[in-house]
């Protein structure tokens, strides 16, 4: 109880969020703390805009987005309290990059065996959860995977929990927004959605090279123009296609 009266006791000092929303130096410090948060979230932005995709009609999607937004904040509020201990959790990062790769090769599959799908899902049991409340559930875990970096990266720039969870909430907001324009261009070029699966793959791979025994960082400037030439390149196919 003392250790968390320790970790949380910060988010509930009214002095200390008196100093913060006062202070000029503090709001820079959220600024680029909500810009890393963006460029960090490249990554869960595809995944999610790609999970939402399993659910049948737009205001689904969106309400899923909707519920995982509160989600996340719910969670970033909790991790960042255990901050200084989640560079040990690196199962997580395993665990995180081997269901990303899951769902990679999991669509290709049913893209080039549809039948067999097909035939698997007519002999399938009723599933535990509905569709919405399981996409909902992945769209957290997910959170949960791409928040570690986040964090560690926030907490070395700035100390106080108070700066690092107002700046992650607002980036978090801002991935969200992402995730919607990725949604809409799927609607609009569906061959995006092909181009978001190969990425996952990708981003699997990015995951699982940071773990301490490998340690290879790939930059996010390095990923953003990989995902913007996947995205050039998806577009380009979709006009010769049409």
């Amino acid at each position: 109880m003392d250790i968390l009266v320790k970790l949380y006791s910060p988010f509930f000092d009214l002095e200390n969020w008196k100093t913060v929303i006062e202070s000029g130096e503090d709001w820079m410090i959220i600024f680029s703390l909500v810009l890393i948060e963006c460029l960090l979230s490249v990554d869960n932005a595809i995944v999610l805009a790609a999970q939402t995709q399993k659910l049948p009609d737009k205001r689904q999607q969106e309400k899923s987005l909707f519920y995982g937004l509160w989600g996340a904040y719910i969670f970033r509020f909790l991790l960042i309290g255990v901050g200084s201990y989640l560079i040990n959790f690196w199962e997580i990062k395993v665990l995180g990059a081997g269901y990303l790769m899951y769902l990679s090769l999991n669509h290709f599959y049913q893209m080039k065996y549809p039948e067999r799908v097909k035939h698997k899902n007519a002999r399938k049991r009723k599933p535990l959860l509905p569709l919405f409340w399981s996409v909902v559930i992945s769209i957290e875990l997910m959170d949960i995977v791409f928040s570690v970096d986040s964090i560690l990266a926030s907490l070395a720039i700035s100390p106080n929990p108070v700066i690092v969870l107002i700046g992650g909430l607002i980036g978090i907001l801002c991935m969200r927004g992402i995730a919607e324009v990725i949604m809409r261009l799927i609607d609009l070029v569906p061959e995006l959605e092909v181009m978001a699966y190969f990425l996952i793959g990708l981003i699997a791979i990015k995951l699982f090279l940071t773990i301490p025994m490998i340690d290879i960082e790939i930059p996010a400037a390095a990923f953003g123009i990989v995902v913007l030439g996947s995205v050039i390149v998806t577009l380009i196919v979709h006009k010769f296609r049409n």
